[in-house]
C-alpha cells in the first residue's frame, strides 16, 4: 500500500472518531464556552469562525496522536489564513507531505440531511 493510501485510510478512520470526542451521546458540544483568569465563563456564540477555531484547538491533541501513531510530524501554517492549516510530514522522508485544511459548516434545521455551503478562499 502506498504512503498516500495509508495516510488517506488513517485520516478517514480518524475522522470517524471525532464526533465521540467533541460531542456527548445526546449531541451536546463537550466545550461549552471560554473562561477568563477571573473565572468568568462566556458561552460560545454561533459565529462559525469562533466555532471552527475552537474545534481546531480541541482536536489538535488528537491530530498529534494521529501523526505520532503513523510516523509524521505536524507543521502548522506560518500565518493565519495561509494554506494549508497543517501539514503532515513523514519523519523519515520530509519530501512526503500531506496538506490538511479545516473546513466547517452547519446543518440546515429544515433539511438535516444537508449542510450549508463552504467558503473556499
Amino acid at each position: 500500500m502506498s504512503k498516500k493510501s495509508e495516510f488517506e485510510a488513517a485520516l478517514k478512520e480518524f475522522v470517524t472518531t471525532l464526533q465521540g470526542y467533541i460531542s456527548s451521546e445526546d449531541g451536546q458540544w463537550t466545550i461549552k464556552g471560554f473562561i477568563d483568569i477571573y473565572k468568568n465563563i462566556y458561552t460560545i456564540s454561533s459565529d462559525t469562525k469562533i466555532i471552527s477555531k475552537i474545534l481546531e484547538i480541541h482536536i489538535f491533541p488528537k491530530l498529534l496522536e494521529l501523526s505520532e501513531k503513523h510516523g509524521y510530524k505536524i507543521v502548522l501554517a506560518d500565518h493565519q489564513n495561509y494554506y494549508p492549516d497543517i501539514s503532515f510530514v513523514d519523519n523519515d522522508d520530509d519530501s512526503i507531505r500531506f496538506a490538511v485544511d479545516f473546513k466547517t459548516t452547519y446543518r440546515q434545521p429544515k433539511k438535516p440531511h444537508l449542510c450549508n455551503g463552504f467558503t473556499l478562499g
